[in-house]
């Protein structure tokens, strides 16, 4: 069966998991108002699952109506740290603080995907990491913000794993490609039982 997949993020790193993996497709980015729908559903003390899944299905349902024979992927990622939920950090300041508020700690990851087609969301699934971070020093932070801010400025709660971010960990319990936003073995499991990809 030959579908044409979209991806609704602009994530690098999704994209190229998906390329990587053989699985042809195009971007086109969710415009939607992030921030303003996570504070709508915090406010109704949504869980941390609820919401990454909702931010996911609502960039699918908004690239698919553009392109309603296309299979549309939405993707969302929340860090979830006790009762809080770090977004991506604003200034160098803000990630510093992240980072401070997390080490010595455990959190977790939640990389929502839906498949949205047919005008209905198709396909969804949310993978959970927990991640226990290292009791990094002082400097050794400051000196992380300032070495890698031009990367991490786009990453919740200011590390990415797949760089130097790996430092600050001592342990990491889940699938890696969780960690990266996409839970890629259950999506690909998806495709290729719909038919989609080749069995």
């Amino acid at each position: 069966m030959t579908e044409n997949i979209i991806l609704a993020s602009g994530s690098d790193i999704r994209a190229s998991l998906l390329r990587n993996a053989g699985v042809v497709h195009s971007v086109q980015i969710a415009r939607i108002d992030e921030d303003a729908i996570r504070q709508s559903l915090e406010m109704e003390d949504a869980s941390p699952r609820d919401i990454a899944d909702t931010l996911a299905e609502m960039k699918a349902q908004r690239v698919a109506a553009k392109n309603p024979d296309a299979l549309v992927i939405g993707c969302d990622q929340i860090l979830a740290h006790g009762d809080r939920i770090l977004a991506k950090p604003a200034t160098p300041a803000d990630a510093l603080d992240q980072l401070k508020s997390l080490r010595a700690d455990t959190h977790q990851l939640l990389s929502a995907a839906v498949i949205y087609g047919e005008g209905k969301p198709l396909w969804r699934h949310v993978g959970v990491v927990r991640l226990r971070m290292r009791d990094a020093s002082d400097d050794y932070l400051d000196a992380y913000v300032s070495r890698n801010w031009d990367s991490i400025r786009h990453a919740v709660g200011a590390y990415k794993l797949e760089e130097e971010g790996v430092r600050l960990f001592s342990r990491i319990d889940g699938d890696y490609f969780n960690v990266l936003g996409l839970p890629l073995l259950e999506l690909l499991s998806y495709l290729t039982l719909r038919g989609t990809l080749p069995s």
